[in-house]
Order: structure tokens, then sequence, then C-alpha cells
């Protein structure tokens, strides 16, 4: 997923230019005073053109402003002139030139506050308001192109109306990076879209200044310090860090029990703060510990199991268990315990939308449109996908791998129709996805997937279907208000977001993409992200802090504090180190907060109809949680796995008196309305996907399955 979405952004090929560059007027102060004593002597090539003189632009403040141009289309003239040059070397000199015209920032200007994220090169953005309630920008780098980038922007801009400056459309193909063909200058492009980005988040700035709103306060957040040393802003960031260093000898109380008793553990990135501290540091004494998203976890299983573990405790909601069982006794370890952590059902909401009468009228409707192939996430049930595979042709898919499996089976069975489910937020955002690439070229589309190009993509629009009715309740909350403050206060920083979230959030992280600064995928895919941005900035080795919006479950702070600690351990004993901060903002909405604890517990808040009475989730000690109106993402159904479970299953194995059987995973003896093991029938779907993962095309079986049917439809 994530590297066809990276490639929905490549820039066009310019169209042959009609007219040659106009001289445009330069202001008074733009260029500094010619210099009458003579420097070192240039050598260049007898037959080579002489480099074009340091050329005027228009200020917003200039002129040009009198006569109605709008700062936009002087971003747009410049655009055109740039492209109008007849090669990369004219272009890479004249954005030098800019560059040369710039005026240094001052000392105190080149402030960490004033340093825009994102960009290979440092780069300063000094902005203020002036006089007539005007932007007054200034800006610099460490980089002669991404200075020249910075010109381009100040020249336009400086001078403008908040309003103009939030006219401006970064991702507008018109506006285009300059220079973008040549290698130094793609790796700088972000450069001017990023401080495009930040000069309009200053110009929001001034605009809630101006109407009298107050900013409100910031989202809670931790900062990882580069000695690894952890910061927590906000009561929801105090609670989630209170458990990154536990107890040691809780530590070693739960290493002896695992060892004790080979007892392996798989848990999801989603558990409490709490779990995943301990397991964290329980992994450095016991290998056999491993903390994933729900496609790893059952194979982590396997391994365990091949490694002499004879029981795996499972850590998530019961269709992680369900598949860990299945998976195996698929593999012939049916004599290996599987346990999960409560004796009550631990539910999904999307699993339960999957498992509705909804999802099955969904299915019937596909098995009547022939060939069908049912694409179904990996999130649901084991039960739920056995059904669905006896209605249609069924393949599981993840969200780091929905993409490419879609469009594989488009490439691969003539008139396909694909229906996809059951979360109805994913299967938007495959849909605009798919939009998207309908608007790029065929050599941009062959990036993505070899098989296609614009008239595919095109014509498999109308035969892609998502059900409408069922989402994650987590990332449901990433709503209205939350999209609303990070446009506001966060659209500088990285904005990262799980593949269900809703449209408005995906749009913004899609958005931020072509710059280098989003991510859209899955758990894995978002930790990776943050890893690689990391890596970056401990290669240049210069005072950075790196701040990531998480749009996903919270629960996944303390896989990407293990993380980021353990790449600043690697560089810590090479060179000089700079002073490299990272910090993860947790964008909680202003509801997800309880003012009250009952009796110490998580649970808080007056009950509210159509969510089992809750009104704020479960989530960490201090009381607070997530509002089902907007915010935070904690999952109240992964919080039922608790440290104290886990210790009581592992001291009560072996289980010779049955005690336990509540908590064992289920093992499907039960049929299928077709009289064949649910088991059997529900790992296929898994198999179908694994074979894709393996070789990048669909198996014979599944197509096969897909054009001649795949057995007759229940009644």
């Amino acid at each position: 997923m994530d590297t066809a979405a990276a490639s929905l952004f490549a820039p066009a090929a310019a169209a042959k230019p009609r007219h040659v560059l106009r001289p445009l007027h330069v202001p008074r102060g733009i260029l500094p005073p010619r210099s009458h004593t003579r420097g070192p002597l240039a050598v260049r090539c007898a037959h080579s053109r002489a480099p074009p003189p340091p050329p005027p632009l228009p200020r917003a403040d200039g002129p040009e402003a009198a006569a109605g141009s709008h700062p936009r289309l002087r971003l747009r003239r410049l655009a055109e002139e740039f492209r109008a040059l007849p090669s990369d070397a004219d272009r890479a000199r004249r954005l030098l030139s800019l560059a040369s015209a710039l005026p240094r920032l001052p000392e105190p200007d080149r402030a960490p506050g004033n340093r825009v994220m994102g960009c290979v090169a440092r780069v300063w953005l000094a902005a203020r308001c002036g006089g007539g309630g005007r932007m007054r920008f200034a800006a610099d780098s460490d980089s002669e192109l991404s200075r020249g980038y910075c010109a381009c922007l100040v020249a336009a801009l400086d001078g403008a109306t908040p309003e103009e400056v939030l006219a401006v459309d970064p991702a507008d193909p018109g506006l285009a990076p300059l220079g973008a063909g040549m290698a130094a200058a793609r790796s700088r492009a972000s450069t001017w879209h990023n401080v495009l980005v930040a000069m309009q988040k200053r110009a929001r700035a001034v605009i809630a200044a101006r109407e009298g709103r107050h900013p409100g306060e910031p989202f809670p957040s931790l900062v990882i310090a580069r000695d690894g040393a952890v910061r927590a802003h906000g009561s929801y960031a105090e609670a989630q860090a209170m458990f990154l260093s536990p107890d040691e000898s809780k530590i070693s109380d739960l290493v002896n029990i695992l060892m004790e008793k080979k007892i392996g553990v798989v848990a999801h990135f989603y558990m409490d703060p709490e779990v995943q501290g301990m397991l964290t540091a329980a992994k450095k004494q016991w290998p056999h510990i491993h903390i994933s998203d729900s496609l790893v976890m059952a194979d982590s299983a396997v391994k365990m199991a091949e490694a002499g573990c004879d029981y795996i405790t499972v850590l998530g909601v019961d269709f992680m268990s369900e598949n860990v069982r299945a998976i195996l006794d698929q593999a012939g370890f049916n004599k290996v315990g599987v346990y999960r952590m409560s004796s009550e059902q631990i539910g999904c909401s999307l699993a339960d939308a999957a498992s509705s009468s909804e999802y099955t009228d969904f299915l019937r409707e596909a098995s009547g449109s022939f060939p069908s192939l049912h694409v179904i996430y990996i999130n649901t049930s084991l039960e739920t996908k056995a059904h669905a595979h006896e209605l249609v042709p069924t393949i599981t898919c993840t969200s780091s791998n929905v993409v490419p499996t879609i469009l594989q089976a488009f490439a691969q069975i003539p008139d396909l129709n694909v229906w996809y489910g059951p979360d109805s937020y994913m299967g938007a955002n495959i849909a605009d996805l798919f939009q998207r690439m309908a608007t790029m070229s065929d050599e941009e589309i062959a990036k993505i997937h070899q098989d296609h190009n614009r008239k595919s993509i095109s014509s498999l629009l109308p035969h892609l279907h998502y059900y409408q009715d069922g989402n994650c309740m987590v990332h449901d909350m990433f709503g209205h208000e939350v999209v609303e403050k990070i446009k506001e206060q966060y659209c500088d920083a990285f904005l990262t977001a799980h593949f269900e979230v809703p449209g408005e959030m995906f749009s913004l992280a899609m958005e931020a993409k072509p710059r280098g600064m989003g991510v859209v995928g899955s758990t894995q895919n978002i930790l990776d992200f943050i890893k690689d941005h990391l890596k970056g900035a401990l290669d240049r080795n210069v005072d950075e802090h790196l701040q990531f919006v998480l749009g996903t479950e919270s629960g996944m702070i303390t896989s990407i504090v293990a993380a980021v600690r353990e790449l600043l351990d690697m560089y810590n004993s090479s060179q000089e180190r700079a002073n490299i901060e990272v910090e993860i903002v947790f964008p909680v909405s202003a509801d997800a907060v309880s003012k009250t604890s009952i009796n110490g517990s998580h649970h808080a808040g007056s009950s509210v109809a159509g969510l089992d009475n809750l009104t704020v989730v479960p989530g960490v000690s201090s009381g607070e949680g997530c509002s089902i109106n907007g915010g935070c993402a904690s999952c109240p159904y992964m919080k039922m796995n608790t440290l104290g479970s886990l210790l009581k299953i592992c001291r009560q194995l072996p289980d010779k008196d049955n005690k336990l059987s509540l908590y064992q995973a289920s093992r499907f003896n039960v049929k299928t309305p077709l009289g064949k093991s649910v088991a059997e029938v529900g790992c296929e779907p898994i198999l179908h996907m694994r074979h894709f993962q393996a070789t990048k095309r669909l198996s014979d079986k599944l197509v096969h399955q897909v054009v001649h049917g795949n057995g007759e439809i229940p009644s």
C-alpha cells in the first residue's frame, strides 16, 4: 500500500513552453548593491552560456499587488518561467541566483522554534503580522538550492494577506517545485511545499488571533530525547509514560514463569501501555515474546511452537486468538495450548460488523455478480471468513497489502467485480486512492503496478464495491474536531494515519505524503515511517525536533519508544551527537477526558445508548480515555488484556483441573452451512493471502474458484 500511495504524486511532465522568459520588475531592496571590486575569476567552457543574472521577482506588497495580482498567480507564472528554461542546468543556475539575492536571516531568527520540519537541509522561517494585517515572511537555509525555493515563496507571499497565503494550494500541480528535473533539486523539492505549509500555519494563527479565537491546549505528547529520556506533556501522555520503565522485580517474576513453563506471548500493538512496557522489557530476557500487528501474530506463534514452547498466550481480541489456534493446527501443533486473557468475550466492532446479517446480504449481492472476488480484512473472525468463502471466493488482506491485492486481482481476472469489507473507511479510502491513480500518466501507474494504465484503472472503478456500514470504533474517533485542530496547529508536522481512519484524516496524511511528511498504511508502516525519518536525522547529525501526529491507537507508543531508543543507542557511539528529539503527538479530543474515576477503575462517564453504556473508552489509569464522540485512539476491547490476567493464566498452567477452559482460544469443530469444517474453510482465505504475499499473484486455485464458482450458495 505504502509504495502505491507514494507514487500517486509524482510530478507530471511539463508541457513544451510557447513563450520565452520575460523580465519581471524587482522592487527596490530585493537585490544587494552591485559590488565594484573584482572577485575570483570563474572558469567555464568557451561555448557555454553565461549564467543569467539574478532574476527580478515580484513581491506581494510591490507594484503588481496594486494591479490586483494574486500571490498564487505570481507563483504560477514563476513556475511557468522556470519550465520555459531550456535545461536543468539553466534552472539550477536560476535557482542559485535567487538564493544569492535572498537576505540572510539574523542569527536570533535561526532558532529551533523557526525550523521547518521535513526538509533535507536546515530551513528556518520567521513570520509576523505587519502593518495593515499583512504577513511578513523571511526565510533562510544552509543549502543554496533550498534558499532558492525559499526566495520564490518569500517574494510571492511576503506582504500578502493571511487569506491570500491560505488560498495557495500546496498540491496544485501548476505550482510544482521548481527545478524538479534535477536530481539535486528533487532531493530538496519538499522544501518548497514544507515552507509553504509552515507559512500557512502562521497565517491561520494570525486569523485566529484577529478573530479572538484562542488556539486551545495542544494535544498531549511524549518527547524522546537523545539520551532516551522521555518527557510527557499533558496528563494523557503522562499516563502513557508511566509504564515505559517497569519495575525490575516484576519483570523478573514474569520472565521466570515464562521460562519455567515454556510459555510464548504474542501481543498486538494496541495493548495497554502497562502490558506493553512489561513485555518489551521482558523480551530482552525471554525471546519468545512478540508485539506486532495482527498478521504477524500467528506466524510468530508458529515459530515459538517450533522453538519448543508448550503454550501460547494471546493478548488481543478474540479473532486474533482464533487465528493463532487455527494456524498452529494447520502447522501440526495441535497439542500447543492457546490462551486468551479473559473469560468473557473480547470483541471488536469491525469483526462484529462482518458477522451481521447486513454483511451477509452484501455477500449475497456479490454472489449474484459473476465473476466476483471478496477481499476481506484480516481483522474478522475465522467463522466469518469461512461463511463468506462459501458464498463468494474470498481472500484475506491487511491494511498494507489490500491495494496491491485488488490491483493484481483486476489484472489477473478479466471483467472482475471486487467486493471489499467490512471496514467502510478503508473501502472509501481505497476508492479514493484509485480515483487519484486514474488521473496519473501510464508511466506513473506502471510504477505502482506494471499491468495497469489509466484506461484499466478507470475501467475498474465501477467494478469496485465496498461495504458501507462497518468501522473500527477506535479509528472512527479521528473525526472533524481532531482534523481541524491538526490543520490549525500540526499541519507542518509529520502526519501518520492508519488506512482505517475516516476520509478527512486520510486526506490530510495523503496530502502530506508527496512532500515526505505523511504516511497511510498499517501499524507497521507507521512505525517504519517514524524510524526512517529518525535515521535520516541521525545521519545528518544536526539539531532536529521531529514531531509525529499518531493517527492510530495510542497503544503503539510503547513500540515506538522502544524503536526510537534502539536507534538512538546505535548512533550514540559515533561522532559528536547533535540534539535530536522525537515527539509523538496523541490527537485526543477535548471530550475524551474523564474527570472522575470510579473506584480507581478505568471506566467513567455517564451512559450512552448504543455502545454498551460507555461514553469514555476505558484507557489509562488517570481516568482519561477516548470519547465515543471523537478524539483519541484507545480500544476498550484491547484494554481487557491486563497484566494481571497474563500472570494468572501463566501461574495456573498446566491446566490439569480445566479451570482455564473459558480462557482457551476457540477451536472450531462446527460445520459451515455446506457441511465443511469452519477451521478448514476459514483458513483458506488466509492461505490465499499468503500465496499472494509470496508470489505477487493470486493462486491458481483462487482464480479457478472465481471463474468457475466456489460451490453452491447455502440457503
